[in-house]
């Protein structure tokens, strides 16, 4: 029996605050980038919980998403993986100073696009710098666009 192909599903949060995007400074490859904060999919969870849950890990601030902008498919052929993105938009709120970011975040940032824009070589991939621009120009999808079947 052969493997069958499966992409990476990934979610990742597009918060603004006053012109910047809240953003993880993060070691991927050995090399310090910029991403929003996101990640993979976990067993037994709705991708709007991983946004939730991502953001937490990886900023220390909760997650309100409120639409998603865009579902990407990302074709990384250099290492032969693709992953498939859902960015959700919202807010966030209760920031929790102390805890602890995941293994492999340096810190949690505010950025303006402009900023990312000027750095496109420590973006962790084209996606980070398109989800912004796509939220930028006004692309909103509703939650319930996405469906959980038990």
């Amino acid at each position: 029996m052969t493997d069958i192909w499966k992409p990476h599903a990934t979610v990742a949060a597009i918060i603004e605050r006053d012109n910047q995007f809240l953003m993880v400074e993060e070691i991927a490859g050995g090399q310090t980038v910029y991403n929003q904060p996101a990640g993979h999919l976990d067993p037994n969870e709705s991708l709007v919980e991983a946004a939730v849950r991502e953001t937490r890990e990886e900023t220390a601030w909760h997650f309100i998403p409120e639409y998603i902008s865009g579902i990407y498919r990302w074709d990384q052929s250099s290492t032969n993986r693709c992953f498939l993105r859902v960015a959700f938009v919202g807010s966030c709120d209760d920031y929790k100073k102390e805890q602890p970011l995941d293994d492999g975040i340096i810190r949690a940032l505010w950025l303006t696009r402009e900023e990312l824009a000027a750095q496109t070589e420590k973006l962790r991939s084209p996606m980070v710098l398109r989800c912004i621009d796509d939220y930028l120009s006004g692309i909103k999808y509703p939650l319930d666009l996405l469906t959980d079947i038990q």
